[in-house]
Parts: structure tokens; sequence; C-alpha cells
């Protein structure tokens, strides 16, 4: 990967949609406005989109900090999970879009404007791809009617299909084999049940699949430990490599690995010995990790990596009404007139269920997520020439990052090996 593109990866780590750098912000194209895509806000100036991209990096950044497990691995997708919510909020009105705004740290049009951008810069070769799909399901129902503009506006926007079906007790399994299609099997079971009053279902699946631009050869895997954060000493495989982007700060060092075409990279940050990764993690911002990705410098790195492979499953609803999405899970306060009307009482967010997988071997990535948003009724610098070495040793934190949008499709830790 060239050292250009390189700097735009190691600016943007952990954050949420768009990005850190007014480059690629302000110069992307921009849709036309329409009957049913708002049209796109401008930035002012250069501080106003570095403002703005800050407070997504908040958004990524917190709603991690929100589901982290002190004890075990954590991972999410933020690019799934906001745009299941950005689907979402194009059918909310007044305070409850205010909120979803303000949690997301962007306004709708942007937010809008960002997905289009996003998804058309998303590319496939032999060797690595990622695949974005976008549905709805609507319940045919006599009590429910459907926003025409709001379903109009998403298909457009985000290439969402629409499935307007009777919900039945097939419509979970339904919704779980499009999951599972569209994450090629990464992703099997996402919904359990439908509810009676549930009235629309707004699902994002996400599948990543990319070779390492250098594959591993067999002299370069070699047994390990890893030491868990209670003292436990964990033997594995361990992928041996030099890397030649390097991190550090007072609390963290860390690298970068490509994939293979430079698209997507891998990203580590590993805490210092002495150092908890929970807290290291709590305490992360967006300008905190500008700061630190702002010295990274081109050195080689003698790193390592553990095989590991996790799944992870949350219900959203908490960390997003802690994070100030309040309303839009609130039975009374809810606002999404835009999305449709129910003649038997208010529609709001019921849950918001997010699922992931990772498998990181010798020779690359597999990793899925999906999102699914419940609607229902209310019944320092450093010396080039020096060599730096990173062994994912112990508990770190790492990220599956578009090196060309800047956009950090997975976010995750490691606690343990086994």
């Amino acid at each position: 990967m060239k050292k250009s593109n390189m700097k735009k990866v190691i600016g943007f780590f952990l954050i949420g949609l768009l990005m850190f750098s007014t480059v690629g912000c302000a110069s992307s194209p921009t849709p036309e406005p329409s009957e049913t895509t708002p049209s796109v806000e401008e930035p002012a100036n250069h501080e106003q989109v570095g403002q703005e991209t800050e407070k997504v990096a908040d958004f990524a950044i917190k709603l991690f900090q929100e589901n982290l497990n002190d004890t075990d691995d954590t991972l999410i997708s933020p690019f799934s999970l906001l745009c299941a919510l950005a689907m979402t909020a194009n059918g909310a009105e007044e305070e409850t879009l205010a909120q979803m705004e303000q949690t997301m740290g962007l306004s709708l049009e942007q937010l809008n404007a960002a997905a289009t951008i996003l998804s058309d810069r998303l590319q496939e070769s032999d060797r690595s791809q990622l695949h974005l799909a976008n549905a709805i399901w609507v319940n045919e129902k006599e009590s429910f009617q459907a926003n025409p503009d709001f379903l109009a506006t998403n298909s457009e926007v985000y290439q969402s299909e629409l499935h307007q079906i009777p919900f039945d007790d097939q419509t979970a399994s339904a919704i779980n084999d499009w999951v599972a299609q569209e994450t090629n099997g990464k992703i099997e079971e996402i919904l359990k049940d439908v509810p009676e009053n549930a009235i629309m279902y707004l699902v994002n699946a996400l599948a990543f699949d990319a070779e390492w631009e250098e594959i591993y050869q067999e002299n370069q895997i070699q047994e390990g430990t890893f030491t868990q954060a209670d003292g436990t000493v964990q033997t594995g495989d361990f992928m041996y490599s030099k890397e030649h982007q390097y991190m550090e700060d007072e609390n963290a060092t860390g690298f970068i690995k490509s994939y293979a075409g430079g698209q997507y990279a891998f990203a580590a940050l590993l805490p210092k010995e002495g150092q908890d990764l929970a807290t290291y993690v709590r305490s992360l911002d967006g300008q905190t990790l500008q700061r630190l990705f702002d010295q990274a410098q081109e050195v080689t790195v003698n790193a390592a990596i553990p095989k590991f492979q996790s799944e992870y499953d949350v219900e959203m609803s908490e960390s997003l009404k802690a994070m100030g999405m309040q309303d839009a899970f609130d039975p009374d306060q809810a606002d999404f007139s835009g999305l449709g009307t129910s003649s038997i009482g208010n529609i709001y967010i019921s849950q918001v269920l997010h699922k992931t997988f990772i498998a990181v071997d010798e020779r690359g990535t597999e990793a899925g997520a999906a999102t699914v948003v419940e609607m229902v009724e209310k019944t320092s610098l450093i010396d080039p020439e020096e060599v730096k070495t990173v062994y994912l040793d112990r508990p770190f934190v790492y990220m599956i990052m578009d090196c060309e949008t800047q956009l950090p499709l997975f976010i995750g830790t490691v606690t343990g090996i086994e």
C-alpha cells in the first residue's frame, strides 16, 4: 500500500461512517437533489468539516465502548449499524430525528449523501470483496400504511430491496435466509421471532472476504503464547511478518497490514504492558486517535497476529438510548410519521439487533455483519531506520478498514485465542 493511502487509513481508525480528513469528505461527489433524495449540505469550511466528522468518530467509538465486554471478545460493524439506522431515520420527524442525527453525528441529508458515495465506491476483485445489501420488510396489514416517499428514498439512496408480505410464523425465517445469503453464510440467524405488533424490519447485511497482500508461508506460522488479562497463558498459532506502518503513543503500539489490492487493511493497537485493554478502549475518542495516527511512520515492524475467530451478537437499544437516541424507542414519544401511519398505535423502534463474525488466518480474513431494526406499533515521531516489534500476544483492539473511503468496516477486541 502506498504511503499516501496508508496515511488516510491511519487517520481514521474507529471512525463510524465518514472520515476525519476533509479530503474525500469535501471533494467527494454528491447526488443530485430529487423528490426522494434530500439535498446535500456542503460544508462551509475546513474547520466545520473537521468538527462534523469528529462527531461521527465519536458515534462509532462510543457505541463500541457502550458494548465493550471486559472479559470476552467484542466485535461490531459501525458501517452496518449506521446503514440500518440511517434508513430508519428517513422516516423520523421532529425531536426523534434530531436525536438520531445528534447521536450519529450527521444530518439526515449528510447521512444519505455519505451512504450513496460509500456504496458507489465498494469494489470487488478476485482476492478481495466487500458485499453490502439492504432490505425492508413491510407488514401488509390493514392497520399500517407505509409512506411511499420513505420507501422510495431508501430504495434510491440505499438500494434497499422491498418485501411487502403479511407477517406470519415464516417471516423470521425469510429474513434470516436473506441475511445468510447476503453474508455468504457467515450470519445464519439474527431474528428469532416476529411479534404480533411488528410492522416493519429494516435490515443491513455486510460480508467481507479478502486475502492478505502477501499470504503467510508455512515457515511464517509458529506456535506461540497469548497471555490473557488475568494472567492465563494460551497456546496457539501466530503469523509472523514484517509490516511497514507503525503507530505509537504513551499508551499503545500498533501496525497496519494490507489486504490484496490495497483497498482494505487490518489495523491493530496493542496497549502497552500494564495497560488494561478495556481501560484503554474507554479512553479513546476521535481527537485522541487523530493525534495518534497523524504521527504514524513508515518503518519496519516485526509483527505477529494470532489466528483467531470470533462471533458476537448484541441488542443495541440500551446503548443507543444511553448515547441520546431515546425518543425513537419510546412508545409515546417516538415520531416516525414519515415512515408510515398506524391505526393501532404510535410507531417506534422495538429493538436493534446486531450480529458479527470474523475469522483471521494465514490466507486473510472473512467477516460478516447484520443489523436489524424492528419497528412496532404501540399495544510521538519515530526514527525511520529503527525496527519496531508489535506481537499481538495479549489483549488488543483491531479493525478492518476500507483504505479509499477511510471507513472502518469492523471494530473488535481479542481477549483470548481459544
